[in-house]
């Protein structure tokens, strides 16, 4: 009998940890479908990269804030791929440094409407799809938030980190919800790594700055994020869920 092929989605696929999770899942066995908003060249290059893994590849192009999109990508990872058995939430965005004193409510609901109604919005489709009570067959989901969830962020990035609190809380809340239904839902918390998103934030020069509270010395890279991504949708982590898995080096 053949085995079934596994599928993985990993939103924001375009580079730095959700690119890491594609290859690293793809080298896993995993077809792979990917998203990306603005950087389409990125996209279309880690699905090509993919393909040269043996895989198959698909890059979809979807704001996850919009459910119209999310409904879009799902129909196409459907259609194209098959049955889905991991999600990746990762698909993300910083926002510019603000106090909350001086914080836009564009920006405030912009970073709000990624991070926090995108990771529900794929979470409930992907949810739709794997659960047992709705005919699935279970599956994984591991929700990328940030360290910046318990540090708090002052003075810049409060709006961030108290997005990535509630994708904590959500993790917990969906684990314990969909637990007997065959899904595990984790989440990785990452600290300082090594990605464009800080240059994208205006922090690229304050890199260097900040090593040195890092109890390693160093930055993490992509590549250490995404190993924990596989092991938690793997069947050697079968009675993890709800789990809040931190990769920062101590800090």
């Amino acid at each position: 009998m053949a085995t079934e092929t596994k599928v993985a989605l990993v939103t924001g696929g375009s580079g730095g940890i959700g690119r890491a999770c594609a290859m690293a899942l793809a080298r896993e066995g995993y077809d792979i479908a990917l998203t990306y908003l603005e950087n389409r060249a990125g996209g279309e290059a880690t699905a090509e990269t993919v393909r040269g893994l043996g895989r198959r590849a698909l890059a979809l192009r979807a704001d996850t804030a919009v459910e119209h999109d999310v409904l879009a990508a799902f129909a196409a990872v459907d259609g194209a791929l098959g049955r889905l058995h991991v999600l990746v939430n990762n698909a993300g965005i910083v926002g510019r440094g603000s106090r909350v004193a001086d914080l836009p409510v564009e920006l405030l609901e912009r970073v709000m409407a990624v991070n926090v109604v995108g990771c529900f919005l794929a979470a409930r489709e992907a949810v739709r799809r794997m659960s047992t009570r709705h005919g699935g067959a279970g599956g994984a989901i591991v929700n990328i938030s940030s360290i910046a969830s318990r540090r708090g962020s002052p003075g810049e990035f409060v709006h961030y980190a108290a997005s990535k609190g509630a994708v904590d809380t959500f993790t917990i809340g969906l684990a314990k919800e969909v637990a007997a239904e065959g899904i595990r839902v984790n989440a990785v918390r990452p600290g300082m790594i090594d990605t464009e998103i800080h240059s994208k934030a205006g922090l690229a020069e304050r890199v260097p700055t900040i090593v040195p509270t890092v109890p390693m010395k160093r930055i993490g890279t992509a590549e250490e994020v995404a190993d924990a991504v596989v092991w938690l949708v793997s069947e050697r982590a079968s009675y993890v869920t709800a789990a809040l898995v931190d990769i920062g080096g101590g800090r």
